[in-house]
């Protein structure tokens, strides 16, 4: 008797033994899944409200936001109701978190009282949400609303905008005071900013030491009407990739840049762009501030204009079938190093009437002479052009194929101009396919050394192909024939 209730004592410690993993609780860190926060907005369903792990009540909504990512393991979640979040401070989500809304459409985080959101650590992600903000004080101006100053970070499915009193809806600036390696691997996938008084999306860099921003990534992005309401300063842009900053590795993939007040696609002169592409994008009726009216001064900031889908200068930028329609200015302007294949350009100048002290240009290369080849453009199109369809002069190493002229408007009576501007285009090649009667002139060459034009030209003027001065300039391979045939 005494055996039969040893063993039977033995089994239920062995049982309780074998239960006991089963009942244990796991902490979130130590699961398979990371710990997920639930915030209500203050106009939140009852329901909503019932189930979250924070409430907010309309005042200081970054305060409950910012402790539930606060309680968070690394690699956790906070997840945002529908509703609106009024936000008077400044949203940091700590490394290896994730902070997600229902939508742009529905959640929707109203930053005032210099209120943003800064991406100061590693490996954060932001999904799905409506950011905007308003009244920044002079002491944050040079921020964007949402702030990216750390590596591995991705941004999805947000829309945001801002009034003019900050420099960037978003901006991606690397800031050595607060994080000192190598900004880099930042992607934004569906985001959107509209109708700013400010950038859409800004890169910039502080400090004179390690500038380069590498490894950005932008798909089905766009920036609209940025600087439509208010101007933080006169040189707003959709896209503006190397400002102060160098930019290495950058893909832009399915973007949309429209209605801006200058530049859609922008790259500044000085900063180093390498390894740069840009594919599918469309540019349209940017460059919406007036013209200069008086000639270009280097001092006279006035007169400085951009007006540009695509400002690429002195840059490894290429664009794979990207679209510019309705540009104030230049639809492509791109030099030392400029890649372009299967792009196309509409209407450029349109909207502008007076062309005294800006000439708009479908395609615009000023100077491009210092790399080889310095531009290399293949199976590219201009149409209707309100001035030259194509523009390049002081340049030389230049290789354009399958390049197809249409219907220009030009520029004192000629369509197309190389080296017709200061008369320096050399060692290059050009295959051109032309046609139009808006200009005696489709095609100008001016003081060519070593070129070599093939092609073929439909007009029924003398003067639809013209070389004036030059040496070794081969035009055997160019075709003229009447509009008829």
């Amino acid at each position: 008797m005494t055996d039969r209730r040893n063993i039977l004592r033995l089994a239920a410690v062995l049982l309780v033994f074998c239960l006991i993993p089963a009942f244990t609780p796991v902490s979130a860190a130590e699961s398979k899944n990371p710990a997920t926060l639930t915030v209500a907005a203050s106009d939140s369903t009852e329901l909503s409200k019932t189930q979250a792990d924070y409430v907010c009540d309309g005042v200081d909504d970054q305060a409950e936001i910012q402790a539930a990512l606060a309680a968070l393991p690394e690699g956790g979640k906070v997840i945002l109701t529908d509703g609106t979040f009024n936000c008077a401070g400044v949203i940091a989500p700590p490394a290896g978190t994730t902070l997600s809304g229902q939508g742009p459409d529905a959640t929707i985080l109203s930053f005032t009282h210099d209120g943003r959101i800064n991406v100061d650590q590693e490996y954060v992600t932001l999904d799905g949400f409506h950011i905007k903000g308003s009244g920044y004080s002079s002491g944050v101006k040079w921020l964007g609303v949402m702030t990216v100053r750390a590596s591995h970070a991705k941004i999805h499915n947000i829309t945001g905008t801002a009034d003019a009193s900050i420099q960037a809806v978003y901006l991606l600036i690397h800031d050595p005071a607060v994080y000192a390696p190598t900004l880099e691997d930042v992607e934004f996938i569906n985001c959107k900013a509209v109708d700013t008084g400010t950038y859409g999306f800004l890169h910039n860099a502080w400090g004179s030491s390690n500038k380069v921003i590498k490894d950005v990534r932008y798909e089905n992005c766009a920036a609209i009407n940025c600087g439509k309401y208010g101007a933080f300063n006169p040189w707003i842009t959709g896209f503006d990739f190397a400002e102060l900053n160098d930019i290495e590795g950058l893909r832009v993939k399915d973007c949309l840049a429209e209605g801006n007040l200058e530049s859609g696609f922008h790259f500044e002169f000085d900063p180093k762009k390498v390894d740069c592409v840009l594919e599918n994008c469309v540019s349209r009726n940017n460059g919406q501030k007036p013209y200069p009216t008086r000639p270009y001064q280097q001092s006279d900031m006035s007169t400085h204009y951009f007006g540009c889908g695509y400002y690429a200068p002195n840059a490894d930028v290429t664009f794979t079938n990207c679209t510019s329609e309705g540009n104030s200015l230049y639809g492509f302007y791109a030099t030392n190093g400029g890649k372009l294949y299967n792009c196309v350009d509409k209407d450029v100048g349109a909207g502008k009437t007076d062309y005294t002290y800006r000439k708009p240009a479908s395609y615009y290369s000023i100077p491009c002479r210092s790399t080889n080849p310095s531009l290399v453009m293949e199976n590219c199109t201009s149409i209707d052009s309100h001035g030259y369809g194509l523009q390049v002069d002081l340049a030389s190493n230049v290789q354009i194929q399958n390049f197809h002229l249409e219907n220009p408007a030009g520029i004192d009576g000629k369509g197309a101009s190389l080296g017709g501007t200061n008369g320096q285009f050399g060692d290059s090649s050009v295959d051109i396919t032309a046609s139009g009667d808006r200009v005696d002139t489709l095609v100008f060459a001016k003081n060519n050394q070593n070129v070599q034009y093939t092609g073929e030209i439909t007009s029924d003027s003398a003067r639809a192909f013209l070389v004036e001065g030059g040496q070794n300039v081969q035009t055997a391979g160019m075709k003229v024939v009447p509009a008829g045939q």
